[in-house]
């Protein structure tokens, strides 16, 4: 009972103040914490950003790491009038209406617009194509923000006359470094294990981390004004875990590489009963799902590849379904791809072929790529010879053609052979009947 009463204090104390988010939101570029890459003394962006001579940009990153803070920060440093619209909510005729002011502004007293559009990548190709002539004819600096890859996202058009910045998610420091702000300026203490195990779920997330940090501290706070002795508020572990939702690893540091060890390598020993045993292990330690399904996915290229090429798929579905389901539900999509994989036939024939194309690359000099392979669709290709002799397997009744595809420096070198598990037999079938035997001296390391 009495610990509902604290919950529904700390909730109360937190409707009647803004986020925390929001109040720490950094007004400096020296305040921005974990992209230093970007704007760290004498980096580009800062360059650009200081001297107020931003062109337009799309800043990619994900949830969480700054990007409108960083728009915000950049309305601080320039001269130019600064507008945001949100493409959820925002269509054609929202940026008619800021192309139309800023039209306006330019005219009148030759002041420039810089728009801020997040979410970029909702805007359909027909808003995008809204956008570009503003971009273009440089009436308009486009800041745009998205969390998704822009390359598949944002029309090329628009692409190409932006510059491209990557944000990163926030490491372990950045996460310590911005909690320690917010302890500060709430005036609040925190025991060691409670900022370690807010730094490690924070997932990069410095918004995520904040608003768990702020439900922590209401119920320090909560339960300081409860104590008779007058003891300050400091943020325990259990603060932390209940804000969060989710308990301390059980494990140390030295477990935690152990642990992921054992679980790796019972699945590429094809013991389902002991992947799923390290999995619950992890799962009850208050492991990092989303660290879990990211090895998965590179086990299941890495030790099965070809023999089962399902696997990635089912990997990359239980990543998927970490995203959107969330724990504790995706353990049954986690449980079925531990399952799977284990039970999956073998091969790092993927993994090795790989490494021999790389070395190559790095050890043998070429000459680059042959002339029938080169381009041939630009006008004055043929007198170069570009695409003379190269044959469209297509044209042939069985798919495909004896043709040379490499330089031929490594003509005859052999990165991929099959083994003989799975799929990778049927593999090794169809490719006995097209290509020639390797050199002797040119064999597979």
């Amino acid at each position: 009972m009495a610990d509902d009463l604290f919950g529904a204090a700390a909730e109360d104390r937190l409707a009647r103040r803004a986020p925390l988010a929001d109040r720490l939101r950094p007004r400096r570029l020296d305040d921005i914490v974990g992209q230093d890459h970007l704007i760290g003394p004498g980096q580009p962006l800062r360059v650009l950003i200081e001297a107020d001579k931003l062109s337009s940009v799309i800043l990619w990153g994900p949830p969480g790491t700054g990007k409108t803070t960083l728009a915000r920060v950049i309305a601080g440093h320039t001269a130019k009038s600064f507008e945001t619209l949100s493409a959820v909510t925002a269509g054609v005729k929202d940026v008619r209406e800021v192309v139309a002011r800023a039209e306006h502004r330019l005219g009148e007293r030759g002041q420039g617009t810089i728009l801020f559009l997040d979410e970029v990548h909702r805007f359909n190709k027909s808003q995008q194509d809204a956008l570009l002539p503003s971009v273009e004819s440089g009436l308009l600096t486009l800041i745009g923000a998205t969390t998704e890859n822009p390359y598949f996202e944002v029309n090329p058009p628009l692409l190409s006359r932006s510059t491209l910045f990557r944000l990163h998610a926030l490491d372990d420091a950045a996460a310590r470094s911005l909690i320690a702000k917010a302890l500060e300026a709430e005036g609040v203490g925190a025991d060691e294990d409670a900022v370690a195990h807010l730094a490690a779920r924070a997932n990069g997330d410095g918004r995520h981390t904040l608003t768990s940090l702020e439900v922590a501290v209401a119920l320090a706070a909560q339960r300081a004004e409860a104590d008779t002795a007058g003891a300050p508020a400091v943020v325990s572990l259990a603060d932390a875990e209940a804000a969060l939702g989710t308990k301390a690893m059980r494990y140390g540091r030295d477990d935690h590489y152990d642990v992921i060890s054992a679980f790796i390598k019972s699945i590429r020993g094809s013991d389902p009963d002991a992947g799923l045993y390290w999995l619950a292990t992890m799962l009850e330690a208050g492991e990092d799902a989303r660290f879990i399904v990211r090895r998965l996915i590179i086990l299941a290229s890495e030790d099965i590849g070809e023999a089962d090429p399902t696997s990635l798929l089912v990997a990359v579905a239980a990543a998927q379904a970490v995203e959107h389901v969330g724990l504790p539900e995706a353990q049954l999509n986690l449980s079925q791809a531990v399952i799977h994989l284990a039970t999956a036939p073998k091969s790092n024939r993927a993994t090795t072929a790989i490494g021999r194309a790389v070395a190559d690359v790095r050890e043998r000099p070429s000459s680059g790529v042959p002339a029938h392979l080169r381009d041939g669709h630009y006008q004055g290709a043929a007198k170069l010879g570009h695409g003379t002799g190269y044959e469209y397997p297509h044209d042939d009744p069985r798919g495909w053609v004896e043709q040379e595809y490499r330089p031929p420096e490594v003509a005859r070198r052999r990165y991929y052979e099959p083994s003989p598990h799975g799929h990778e037999r049927e593999i090794t079938e169809r490719m006995a009947s097209r290509r020639p035997p390797s050199k002797p001296q040119d064999g597979p390391r």
